[in-house]
């Protein structure tokens, strides 16, 4: 907890705003929107907390939210959203029956004034993703998902650790935590529209995606 002389921010956890007792997920909602457990509040325009079914099978996480998703309040309204829906339908999975997150719910983002004052997405470190845990974990106590499906590196060390490579690791199914829930991992979406052959990147995708298909059942 942060003594009297400093900011919420600098004790980097949101473990003080997380409401108490077992909240659902509106009641989580309402209280992210207030965080302050670390820096990344100041420039952005607003929490952008997890959306989607509260009951789902299969729960998404991303990095981050980006620019639309900052200026709209939900998760994957972007570019990158469009392309993880299509996926998601082509792999056989419901995307009306999936709950969307990101293990950081604050943009991070710098501002490039020679691509037209754009904010650029830039990547949470170790101490912002540990900060935003404990939202992540309320998030999962609460859908309790039997599939986790991680968009991208960033997120697959959020969840797993450090050691998470999603370039080795990916579309294997992986434990997690000796919990009911196995660990699908894919790229984020958004690599797919940077790619060079984004046929190829977009077809890597849905093939993962379909690994955690079938094991739903």
């Amino acid at each position: 907890m942060a003594s009297p002389s400093e900011s919420p921010e600098d004790a980097y956890t949101a473990e003080p705003f997380l409401p108490s007792g077992r909240a659902g997920l509106p009641g989580l909602r309402e209280a992210a929107a207030g965080c302050r457990g670390c820096p990344l509040h100041r420039d952005a325009t607003q929490t952008v907390f997890g959306a989607g079914n509260a009951h789902a099978r299969v729960l998404l996480l991303g990095e981050q939210p980006g620019d639309q998703e900052d200026r709209q309040g939900r998760p994957f309204v972007g570019p990158a959203g469009k392309v993880l829906t299509r996926a998601l339908d082509e792999a056989g999975i419901d995307p009306d029956d999936t709950y969307v997150t990101n293990a950081v719910k604050h943009f991070k983002f710098e501002i490039v004034a020679e691509r037209g004052k754009r904010r650029i997405h830039k990547t949470p470190n170790l101490r912002e993703m540990t900060a935003c845990k404990p939202w992540l974990d309320a998030e999962l106590r609460v859908v309790d998902p039997e599939i986790i499906v991680v968009l991208g590196a960033t997120a697959g060390k959020a969840l797993l650790g450090p050691s998470f490579r999603v370039t080795k690791q990916r579309g294997m199914l992986l434990p997690f935590e000796g919990r009911g829930e196995s660990v699908v991992a894919t790229i984020h979406p958004s690599a797919v529209l940077r790619a060079d052959d984004r046929e190829a990147a977009y077809e890597g995708l849905v093939s993962d995606l379909r690994m955690a298909a079938q094991a739903l059942g």
